[in-house]
């Protein structure tokens, strides 16, 4: 029954009742741990094998055969993952990577540890992945490696990219972290580029715990990684050029990933595929109910194609305010949050507007660190571009419910949220004071964060 005075459809940011009521239970809740994996990491911890690395030597075994893979080494985070695997690509002192902008820092900070000089590509705005339309112009005799990022678990167009790293005989870095088990037409990603690194942490979509990583079918990448930063499994080492190098870690760097993370994972790569295919039908499912809504547009691959979205980590939708009359994108998110739903404006800021890609001097050279390394002719303000897809995206985008099970009821409470503020979005206008700070679309504006996804859920970096 509807109290007076109010209208089945009233916002409850303006005194109705909220679209969400059902209790969530653990619709949310990730990872999910079972019995399976408290029994494999006490069996560890009993045995006191947290330190060793025959369960991580499984681990990259069984993830590697998954993928289709000669050779996975694991990490304590996916950071790590990352340098390690620029490392074995060669990369180094003088040498220029390509990198989308938009995307978390780790992807292209560790090449700062090797001496390299990031290069940042705008995105495409259907994809948000790098745009291979901006690459080609970036490359000079110094690019060694475009680097890939699956983001927010969309497919880059790798047929693209890998006709530009041919054409110009550059490597190719694919960073996995957004997008395990994400098909490109019909092929896993991390089995496209040279070498593929993955983020395995606790807010991942194959989550076990703090740890990442890596894998290639070239030997000399793998065995260069070893050297770098896995000392105490030197014995795998049987390049004649490495091996006088054997014994300590010739990056000084430990990288060894924790036991107890390993055998989680062992169990977790068992499970993903089932969990994986119960969210891609929990959030297409969310995204069908909303198709039609005016104003917001689902990201995800088109349908009857086979490039999947895979674990649906950080979901986006695009947000298309000219539709909604100009109400601005925290406006909007403030609304839906307030039904009870998920709605987080934004995604990541542009990296190439931070201080640490322009003007910081993290090393003490006497000049910006990203061109620390090349010759002194070369000044900062070579590298300093405006990426307008990128500097736009943060008033764009948002995040949208992540749910983790398919329960029907539970989710259409959610899409229904949506529904109800696109419905009423007029009564909205009246106090939108963002509206015209949004609408202007400079940099400045933008609602993203540099060091989180989501401000209001845990353990997501």
């Amino acid at each position: 029954m509807v109290p007076e005075g109010q209208t089945k459809n009233e916002l409850s940011l303006l005194g109705g009742e909220k679209a969400v009521k059902s209790e969530q239970g653990d619709m949310f809740k990730w990872p999910i741990v079972t019995d399976q994996h408290e029994q494999a990491v006490l069996k560890v911890l009993r045995a006191g094998q947290m330190s060793g690395f025959e369960i991580t030597k499984e681990f990259e075994k069984k993830y590697a055969g998954m993928l289709g893979r000669k050779f996975g080494l694991a990490y304590h985070n996916g950071t790590a993952a990352i340098l390690g695997a620029m490392y074995g690509l060669g990369i180094g002192v003088g040498d220029e990577v390509i990198a989308p902008s938009l995307t978390y820092w780790a992807t292209v900070a560790p090449a700062y540890s090797l001496g390299a000089t990031p290069v940042f590509a705008d995105v495409d705005p259907e994809t948000i992945c790098i745009d291979p339309k901006d690459i080609e112009h970036r490359i000079t005799p110094r690019t060694k490696a475009i680097i890939v990022v699956h983001y927010a678990g969309m497919p880059a167009d790798m047929d693209a990219i890998m006709k530009i790293a041919a054409k110009h005989n550059l490597k190719i870095l694919e960073d996995c972290s957004h997008a395990h088990g994400a098909l490109y037409n019909g092929k896993e990603i991390g089995t496209f580029g040279d070498v593929a690194a993955f983020s395995l942490m606790t807010g991942k979509s194959l989550a076990v715990g703090e740890a990442g990583i890596l894998f290639t079918d070239d030997r000399k990448v793998y065995e260069r990684a070893l050297l770098f930063g896995h000392y105490i499994r030197h014995d795998e080492i049987t390049l004649k050029e490495l091996k006088p190098y054997i014994g300590l870690p010739c990056g000084g760097f430990k990288h060894r990933m924790h036991q107890l993370s390993s055998a989680f994972g062992l169990v977790q790569l068992e499970l993903y595929p089932r969990q994986m295919a119960e969210i891609d039908r929990a959030m297409n499912y969310f995204c069908d109910l909303l198709d039609d809504s005016a104003g917001i547009r689902p990201t995800r691959p088109p349908k009857g194609t086979n490039t999947t979205k895979g674990g649906w980590y950080f979901p986006l939708f695009k947000y298309v305010t000219e539709e909604l009359e100009g109400l601005s994108l925290s406006r909007f998110c403030e609304a839906v949050r307030a039904e009870g739903s998920t709605c987080n404006p934004g995604c990541n800021k542009p990296l190439h507007l931070h201080p640490l890609f322009t003007t910081m001097d993290v090393y003490g050279h006497g000049r910006p660190t990203r061109i620390a390394y090349l010759d002194e002719s070369v000044k900062i303000e070579q590298y300093i571009e405006t990426l307008p897809v990128a500097e736009d995206i943060n008033r764009r985008v948002f995040g949208v419910p992540w749910f983790k099970h398919y329960r029907p009821e539970i989710i259409e409470e959610h899409a229904n949220a949506y529904k109800k503020v696109v419905k009423n979005y007029r009564a909205l206008l009246v106090e939108d004071t963002d509206k015209d700070a949004e609408g202007s679309g400079k940099a400045g504006s933008q609602i993203g964060g540099y060091s989180s996804f989501f401000s209001n859920q845990k353990n997501l970096q």
